[in-house]
């Protein structure tokens, strides 16, 4: 098991990884974006699935836990006009240091009337756990989500017991 360890950290090494490790180590923020788009349950399954617009003024948050399971951060981000959000965290909150394994991202509220029910179809209602970052470059860390989905009244589900 130690070999290939090292044989592992070898050709991280040899292949320039090292640099991902420092950007890792040195970064002091991390960055959490995703689009937020409005699904339509009454068009046919392909456009249902590939389509989707994009809801501008949608609100998404994310929190992010401690190891004992409490709340060190909250914060919250408005969507564009292009459905995209973007939200900048600093990497150590009160003397701890930031997990991004331990932040989830989930969908908020919608200022569209016709599009307001957040839907669980890339789990924008439960939450959606950040696994591991999509670019590591040069003391960024960015982790994208999504595209998280709303929904019409008329498209939501009733809740059975």
């Amino acid at each position: 098991m130690a070999m290939a360890v090292l044989i592992a950290a070898s050709l991280v090494a040899m292949m320039g990884g090292s640099g991902l490790v420092l950007a890792w180590e040195d970064s002091k923020v991390i960055h959490v974006g995703g689009r937020v788009l409005c699904q339509d349950c009454t068009k046919g399954y392909d456009e249902w699935v590939k389509g989707g617009s994009p809801i501008k003024g949608a609100k998404v948050s994310l929190t992010c836990m401690d190891q004992r399971h409490r709340v060190i951060f909250y914060g919250s981000d408005d969507a564009d006009g292009a459905g995209q959000f973007n939200m900048v965290v600093n990497r150590h909150i009160n003397g701890k240091r930031l997990d991004g394994k331990l932040c989830s991202v989930r969908l908020v509220s919608s200022p569209d009337p016709d599009c307001n029910v957040a839907t669980d179809f890339a789990s924008g209602r439960r939450g959606v756990k950040l696994s591991r970052p999509t670019s590591v470059y040069r003391e960024v860390i960015k982790y994208s989500v999504g595209p998280l989905y709303y929904t019409s009244p008329m498209c939501e589900e009733p809740e059975m017991e």
